[in-house]
Order: C-alpha cells, then structure tokens, then sequence
C-alpha cells in the first residue's frame, strides 16, 4: 500500500499523504477537495475565455488572471499526479 498525496500542502510546503484503504474521513475529506480544484478550474477557464474575448483587458487584470491561473493549474496537476499514482497501485 502506498501513500495518496492530499490535495493539500502541510504549513511548510511540503507533501502530505494518508496511509489507508480510502475509506476514512480524511480520504472522503481530499476527495471533496479535490472535486472543488477540478470544479473551480472549469469556473476559472470560463471566465478566462470571457475576460480575454474582450479585448480590453489591463496589464493588472491580465496579471491577476494570469496568477488564478497558474494557482489553478498547480491544483490541478496535484490532483491528476495523485490520481495518476493510485491507478498505478
């Protein structure tokens, strides 16, 4: 048996993984989380596609679309690596 990595860093950054057959409280817990990762990324690709269409953008808001984006990104690829891990066992 292997560790899942959480969806989640510890206070210094660093990878946290549970032990455990997937049933408990804190699987169910980074299931939830992240289900919310993938659902917030398709949000933010929405609105992304609707703020560039425009065309009128500033450099601070392309700056601050560009930095929810890179946040997103990096949830995601958390989540596909420890997913990807899983059905590897």
């Amino acid at each position: 048996m292997s560790g899942r990595l959480l969806p989640w860093t510890g206070a210094d950054g660093k990878p946290g993984y549970l032990i455990g057959d997937g049933t408990g409280y804190v699987s169910r817990l980074a299931d939830r989380i992240e289900s919310t990762h993938l659902g917030m990324a398709g949000d933010l690709l929405d609105h992304a596609d609707e703020l560039l269409a425009e065309q009128r953008l500033t450099v601070e808001e392309l700056r601050f679309l560009a930095r929810r984006l890179s946040e997103s990104l990096r949830d995601v690829k958390r989540v596909a690596e420890s997913r990807g891990a899983r059905l590897s066992d």
